[in-house]
């Protein structure tokens, strides 16, 4: 099976190009704790909680080994993930990866999570960083899908801002990921301003057994506003998996 973990405050809905493409693939995908249909209820949330949420889920469905690909926050549980079952997988992929955040790149971050706070709308933001202008104009509906699914109130909006607490302060385990073994695809968008080709590349460099791939004129959302060329890369990837 191939297993998709989602980004902060959106949910598995966001695979729906990726779905449709492996459909002769067994995949799986499930919204967060705390997002989607996904209920939380602790004043914080850690990083643990989401690799222990991945962990019930496929030991519940008996899913012994699998492809793992996350994108953003998804693509760190991954990887935290990957360092403490790698025997569970056949392969890691990393969508729009954060890694070695410099000290404006993560305040940026943070200013954002308190933009959100003051309950101010970030949609338009956030669509700057994930689309190209050109693709929105051409694609009203995903415009309005993807602000709704921001738009959020109450205990949605409480956990969405737990999330990108935990996502603002994540600091990167760098001996925990130079010890991963698993074959892995590090994967972003040439223009994505938030998870960086520089960033991609030094995950990828750090990681054992890596590959970077870099997706032409793709930002944040690459994996669907780029999803042929996305798709392609992962199905090439888990094809030619050695085992």
């Amino acid at each position: 099976p191939i297993v998709f973990i989602h980004g902060v405050g959106l949910d598995r809905k966001m695979w729906t190009p990726q779905i449709n493409y492996f459909s002769n693939y067994s995949t799986l995908t499930y919204d967060l704790l705390g997002h989607g249909k996904t209920p939380f209820e602790k004043e914080k949330i850690k990083i643990q909680d989401y690799v222990e949420q991945l962990q019930s889920l496929t030991e519940l469905l008996n899913i012994d080994k699998f492809h793992l690909v996350g994108f953003s926050i998804g693509s760190l549980i991954a990887l935290n993930f990957a360092a403490d079952f790698q025997q569970k997988l056949s392969s890691l992929t990393l969508i729009a990866t954060t890694y070695k955040r410099n000290a404006k790149q993560r305040q940026e971050v943070i200013d954002r999570v308190n933009l959100a706070k003051l309950n101010k709308p970030i949609s338009q933001l956030a669509m700057k960083r994930w689309f190209t202008d050109e693709y929105l104009k051409k694609n009203p509906i995903i415009y309005e899908e993807f602000t709704k699914i921001l738009t959020k109130d109450g205990e949605d909006q409480k956990n969405f801002i737990k999330a990108y607490e935990l996502f603002a302060h994540y600091k990167d385990d760098i001996e925990k990921i130079k010890k991963i073994n698993t074959r892995t695809l590090v994967m972003t968008g040439s223009i994505d301003p938030g998870s960086t080709p520089e960033m991609s590349k030094n995950l990828s460099s750090d990681l054992k057994n890596s590959q970077y791939i870099e997706i032409n004129k793709g930002k944040h959302l690459c994996s669907i506003e780029c999803s042929d060329d996305v798709n392609i890369n992962i199905e090439k990837f888990i094809i030619n998996d050695p085992n």
